[in-house]
């Protein structure tokens, strides 16, 4: 147990398990492969440093969003950097658009997630969001296909009564 009380957390697990998920955000984000592998070991770096303060309830949401923000101190850096200012320009706009659709989706999410099981959240964003198959889903949650087909279908089950509620 932690300071805080919570459990303690197993880095180099995490890293084991979710260090592909971490790579592939950073990829999608920064489009360039060499920070995107630098981006991905400060993620776990930055877990190293603050793990007495976080807990591991949602861990793939968790270094998710490590990745995300790493990512945007990065393209931040690198835009401070430039010269062109057509660059800063360009960077800017697509910086503030994915903050308002990032800001939107974690509405949404927090909505359609409220009552799912942790397990149910780690395999939705897994498919949805990192864009994984129903194999490679099952491979990282230790379940069969069908039973992640399952777990799919039965959210999007909720989530629509969710939508229309």
């Amino acid at each position: 147990m932690t300071a805080a009380g919570n459990t303690a957390i197993d880095v180099e697990h995490l890293y084991q398990r979710y260090a592909p998920m971490v790579l592939r955000r950073c990829r999608c984000l920064l489009r360039d492969e060499e920070l995107a592998v630098d981006a991905m070991q400060e993620v776990f770096v930055r877990l190293l440093t603050h793990q007495d303060r976080l807990h591991g309830r949602f861990p793939s949401s968790l270094l998710y969003r490590i990745a995300t923000n790493v990512c945007l101190n990065v393209i931040r850096s690198n835009r401070n950097r430039r010269t062109d200012t057509g660059d800063e320009l360009l960077v800017r706009i697509a910086c503030d658009a994915e903050q308002e659709e990032r800001t939107l989706a974690t509405l949404i999410l927090e909505r359609l997630f409220r009552r799912e099981q942790p397990s149910t959240r780690e395999i939705a964003m897994l498919h949805f969001v990192d864009g994984m198959t129903y194999r490679e889903v099952a491979r990282q949650v230790g379940l069969s296909v069908s039973g992640v087909r399952k777990r799919l279908r039965e959210f999007r089950a909720r989530a629509l009564k969710t939508r229309e509620e």
